[in-house]
């Protein structure tokens, strides 16, 4: 039994990884951008939604692992039993295609915060040509770190993230000293210019699922876990300790730094407000430990990016080409890895040319999460649905996170939920090639072809707007 155990993860490692996903970039740039949108009292009702929704998920993934302790590949296991193949690669597709897409805002970002040193200047806003060239030498590295083998990677993880998480500390600490009511209550139900408070909350749902991104990490991770229990601990530990972290550093701002001040801020914003209150050596360190972050992050979501796409290509029953199950002699996902690093390094490229910037990135990414989600909640609610009568606690709580994976569509808008549409298509492509070869048809049945169909239908639809110019991101 011991031998068995060795080499698996325990509850430290996981929390880590779940901590070290959740805690990159976005924490450093909430202050900016929880308040573009919304005034100091709709922020603290956008944290209540986000702390029952997000609560919800995470004990839907808790319980998920300990009642179906047979499904050890997460989101996309989850999705597929509840739901039938198309629909479970279709989740794995759309959070693997989230956390790549998420990882290239965390190497702007993180070239962002050297441009503000004035010798690195030069890396600018971390879309100019030294910052790209320097993001495609820092996904080498980390590439050639991960194929030594997933257990490595993942031990260091740990040791960053508790190293990151100290100069986050020392922000909560130093922003709540300077804490000021006056300027906390300015404008405090938000300008006219902002909306209702309705809208200012809905503005802020695409942030803070970007802010938590990788809360149910763990679950992507149960087949190198020790347990189904150490999984459980883990996701549970990691929302707690984030959940803190965020509303700490999104409201403490706001007495520091006047709303519609910090709504103008350069990201990371969280720098500036931290230079506000303490003076400018305040801003450094928080850079510093932003650098720090998003390479754990970086790292972190390294690791889960290509698991996610070898968990769906794996076995005998894969759903993606069977190219992308296999493990080199390290553990290791190789040809998951190569593919996915492969894509971050050409949107790199991409956003040189074309500027895109870091908000574009991370409403993008969190808008590709959003259907794994929901159809994680679904399938919890499905579950609670068929279980004994003395589980109704679980049925009110998988209610409630099917509910907020609804909202969480409606309000990251129409212009992302059609936009991931056309990066759900070539998908199609990915499936219909592992079903080709274990001599299956395409589809199922005609459920998985008319979501297919609804697929390519808001694709085109999303391209003949974007075409005629009648929206934009």
């Amino acid at each position: 039994m011991m031998a068995s155990q060795q080499g698996k993860l325990g509850t430290l490692a996981l929390t880590g990884l779940v901590v070290g996903a959740i805690v990159g970039s976005g924490v450093f740039a909430l202050p900016q951008n929880m308040a573009e949108g919304a005034g100091a009292g709709a922020i603290l009702i956008a944290w209540a939604v986000t702390f029952v929704g997000m609560f919800a998920l995470t004990r839907i993934f808790q319980w998920l692992t300990l009642s179906r302790p047979d499904i050890t590949d997460g989101v996309y296991g989850y999705a597929r039993q509840g739901f039938g193949e198309y629909l479970g690669f279709s989740a794995a597709w759309g959070y693997w295609m989230s956390v790549w897409i998420g990882s290239t805002g965390y190497l702007v970002v993180m070239f962002s915060a050297l441009g503000s040193f004035g010798a690195l200047s030069f890396f600018g806003d971390g879309t100019t040509l030294p910052a790209m060239a320097g993001g495609l030498v820092v996904l080498a590295l980390m590439h050639g770190f991960v194929l030594m083998g997933v257990r490595s990677a993942a031990i260091l993880n740990t040791v960053v993230t508790i190293a990151k998480v100290v100069p986050i500390g020392l922000f909560i600490v130093c922003v709540g000293l300077a804490f000021r009511v006056e300027t906390f209550n300015l404008d405090f139900w938000g300008s006219p210019e902002l909306g209702s408070i309705a809208d200012q909350v809905k503005n802020t749902m695409l942030y803070t699922v970007w802010v938590f991104l990788g809360i149910e990490c763990a679950t992507v991770y149960a087949n190198r876990a020790r347990d189904m229990a150490t999984v459980s601990r883990a996701t549970l530990l990691g929302f707690l300790i984030t959940i803190g972290l965020f509303v700490c550093v999104s409201v403490l701002s706001l007495g520091v730094v006047p709303q519609e001040e910090l709504a103008a801020m350069k990201n990371p914003s969280m720098a500036a407000v931290m230079a506000r209150a303490v003076g400018p050596w305040g801003g450094a360190l928080v850079n510093v430990g932003l650098i720090l972050s998003v390479g754990g992050a970086f790292l972190a979501w390294s690791l889960i990016s290509s698991e996610m796409l070898y968990l769906a290509a794996r076995g005998d029953k894969h759903t993606a080409p069977a190219l992308f199950g296999r493990l080199n002699a390290n553990g290791t996902p190789a040809n998951a890895l190569w593919l996915t690093n492969g894509l971050i390094g050409c949107l790199l490229v991409i956003n040189h040319f074309n500027e895109a910037g870091y908000n574009i990135l991370i409403q993008l990414a969190s808008s590709m999460a959003l259907i794994p989600y929901f159809l994680c909640a679904a399938f919890g609610l499905k579950l609670a649905l068929g279980a004994p009568a003395g589980r109704g606690g679980m049925l009110a709580v998988t209610a409630l996170g099917t509910a907020y994976g609804v909202w969480l569509i409606y309000a990251g808008g129409l212009s992302y939920l059609l936009l991931s549409m056309i990066l759900y298509v070539p998908a199609l492509g990915f499936f219909w090639q592992a079903r080709r070869e274990r001599g299956l048809p395409v589809f199922a049945g005609p459920h998985e072809q008319a979501f297919a169909a609804l697929v390519v239908l808001g694709a085109c639809s999303a391209l003949y707007m974007l075409a005629q110019g009648t929206f934009s991101l």
